[in-house]
């Protein structure tokens, strides 16, 4: 979950009791404590399983070090979770991705899943907001042997957007886009990016689900970036589920998936 710098100071600020979760009999259980947790399934146990049967057995040694790496930094929940970079890898593979681009990086660790998928000539154009934040992952990345498939930008996306646009041979051109930056822009993104991705091309935008708060009631106690970014994921779903120019398909992988494929 690569978010803006806006969203970790409000995840930072929240009290580790909030980090809790009242069982049936009113006692406290502490939530799953895996780096980028973001299940939405009710079992942490389930997730644990999901993780260490079919997920940790096959995470690529550089991955893994990226994820422990990551586990060390104070913003660390912003991380896409180890089971959605497994998908992530997966679906590269199965498109047949060549020419990609990710908006909101964080350390890497979506980027680097993208990034050992790709065959040897594909490329990953990165951006975010924060090139401190990607060189801490860089070493794992350079040491996976796929470093030479990146283009970081450092700064925000839509001026590179609009600049890539500008160009026309660069409409249509990009088999795959992820998603996972601020949460205020996705709309924005997502006109721009149906002018760069080709025809069949998929979109995957992160955090669709929204820790789950898309379906509590407005009086219902959140954190405060939850609550934040909230309405802004419900309009986009909203808008997403209208849009005939892409065919959709919403996963509750992470803390929500939703792949928009471009028919239009």
């Amino acid at each position: 979950m690569a978010t803006t710098a806006a969203e970790a100071a409000k995840a930072v600020e929240q009290p580790a009791a909030e980090q809790q979760q009242a069982n049936g009999n009113g006692e406290q259980k502490t939530r799953h404590q895996e780096v980028g947790h973001k299940s939405l399934l009710k079992s942490d146990d389930l997730y644990q399983y999901i993780l260490d049967t079919s997920v940790y057995p096959r995470e690529p040694e550089s991955m893994k070090e990226l994820r422990e790496v990551t586990a060390k930094h104070p913003w660390n929940l912003m991380t896409t979770s180890a089971d959605e970079g497994q998908f992530l890898n997966m679906l590269i593979k199965l498109i047949g991705a060549k020419k990609t681009m990710e908006i909101g990086v964080y350390t890497g660790y979506s980027l680097l899943a993208t990034a050992l998928a790709l065959p040897e000539d594909g490329t990953i154009l990165a951006m975010d907001i924060n090139r401190e934040n990607y060189e801490l992952g860089l070493p794992c990345i350079e040491k996976a042997g796929v470093a030479h498939k990146i283009d970081f930008r450092e700064g925000p996306a839509l001026p590179v957007l609009d600049d890539l646009i500008a160009d026309e041979k660069n409409h249509g051109s990009f088999d795959f886009v992820f998603v996972d930056a601020d949460k205020d822009n996705y709309l924005n993104y997502h006109e721009r990016l149906l002018k760069l991705v080709k025809l069949g091309g998929l979109i995957g935008y992160d955090n669709t689900l929204w820790n789950g708060s898309v379906v509590l009631p407005d009086d219902a106690p959140m954190r405060k970036y939850i609550r934040y970014y909230r309405d802004f994921v419900l309009v986009l779903n909203k808008a997403l589920a209208a849009d005939e120019r892409v065919e959709i398909c919403q996963l509750p992988v992470g803390d929500g998936v939703t792949l928009c494929r471009r028919v239009k």
